[in-house]
């Protein structure tokens, strides 16, 4: 099985290593990176003579289209704003495609591409990450176990093991990422309609087991993904919320608030600034922090079962940093669930073609059996009590 992988940073890096160390029968991984020195640093931290690397611009058509041709599955972990081009050039490579998404206007134009996907035989899967990716998976499987689902809670986050100062949070993805996750408006199902609420609102809390005790949630963009289009009609209420350590969300909104999000430039002694950009590379400054990481994910169906039972399922991930080969909690998380479907394209366990909805074409449970056996405990239970209003 040969596989192209955009980006050399954290999740590309443990996109390689799945593929490489954890996924049968791959054959050949072709890494492309702007970046020398990540591609120099994929080398050490991966020594495989199936690896090779090629330093060049992602966006270089006469590059990367070649490799396309070659390859079975393309795998996109740079930023989101690449993975529409990147798609596309996948299928006049006639290659499938996934990425890590986390932009609904991308999303949108890569499935545009559906009918030209379809008709060169390859799937376009976008958001296969965490959230979006994993957590819908797991909530569209958890909605389809029941009769009838009232209610899908989605609930991630990936947090320093101990909350450190300034923000009780440490960067663990793309800082351009997070910073649209925090300004984005977030799609939920509210009364069986399709709605946007603002990010940085509905602030709740939940617990967790020690020692994470109370913990806050709030609305993210991008989480939910294709899943309201998905469910619609299928659930009554359904949304998505990032988990942080308490007084988070507060914090952030004061930066929103100072205009520090912004992407229209300031001009500030006679230089124009773009204040998104500054807080991007402050933010950079301050969150590279050091200490293990985790990753926590929950989500809940509430609704009636086969027999008329209100019940409530539930899936609960906490994830650890494997501290012995360098791979961070929040790259298992993201990395490990991509490459694991890249792996199920490869191997034609998905069989879909076009663009594809990931939570309707990915089997939950071959993706909950991969997980655990890369070390991933996926606990789920089940409460039983009265109907949910």
């Amino acid at each position: 099985m040969k596989y192209l992988l955009f980006g050399a940073g954290l999740q590309g890096r443990a996109i390689a290593w799945d593929l490489l160390r954890q996924a049968p029968g791959t054959t050949h991984l072709t890494v492309i990176d702007g970046n020398e020195a990540a591609l120099a640093g994929l080398r050490t931290f991966l020594p495989d003579d199936r690896l090779q690397t090629v330093q060049g611009d992602v966006r270089d058509e006469e590059l990367i289209g070649p490799l396309m041709q070659q390859a079975q599955v393309a795998i996109s972990a740079v930023n989101y704003w690449y993975n529409d081009f990147l798609a596309a050039a996948a299928v006049g490579g006639g290659c499938h495609f996934l990425d890590l998404g986390g932009n609904n206007d991308v999303v949108a134009r890569e499935f545009d591409l559906s009918d030209r996907a379809a008709a060169s035989d390859v799937a376009v899967i976008p958001d296969c990450g965490l959230a979006p990716g994993l957590a819908g998976i797991l909530g569209y499987h958890l909605a389809g176990g029941l009769a009838r689902c009232e209610n899908l809670r989605l609930r991630v986050g990936g947090l320093p093991a101990k909350p450190q100062p300034p923000l009780n949070y440490k960067l663990v993805f793309s800082v351009q990422g997070l910073i649209n996750e925090y300004i984005e408006p977030a799609v939920v199902i509210r009364e069986g309609e399709i709605r946007t609420v603002p990010s940085l609102t509905e602030l709740e809390t939940l617990a967790f087991p020690a020692p994470f005790g109370e913990l806050e949630a709030f609305q993210t963009s991008g989480g939910t993904s294709t899943l309201p289009t998905s469910l619609l009609g299928k659930v009554r209420n359904l949304d998505y919320k990032t988990i942080r350590y308490r007084g988070h969300c507060a914090r952030i909104r004061l930066l929103q608030d100072l205009g520090l999000c912004g992407g229209d430039p300031v001009d500030i002694a006679g230089q124009p600034v773009v204040p998104r950009d500054l807080l991007a590379a402050l933010l950079t400054a301050k969150l590279s922090l050091p200490g293990p990481d985790v990753v926590l994910l929950l989500a809940q169906a509430e609704g009636i079962d086969a027999g008329g039972q209100g019940v409530t399922d539930t899936i609960r991930i906490i994830d650890h940093e494997d501290t012995e080969h360098g791979i961070t909690a929040m790259m298992r998380m993201t990395g490990f669930p991509a490459a694991i479907i890249a792996h199920m394209l490869a191997s034609g366990r998905i069989t879909a073609r076009g663009t594809c909805r990931q939570e309707e074409v990915v089997p939950a449970a071959d993706m909950i059996t991969a997980l655990t056996e890369r070390g991933v405990a996926v606990e789920q239970s089940r409460t039983e009590g009265a109907a949910p209003a």
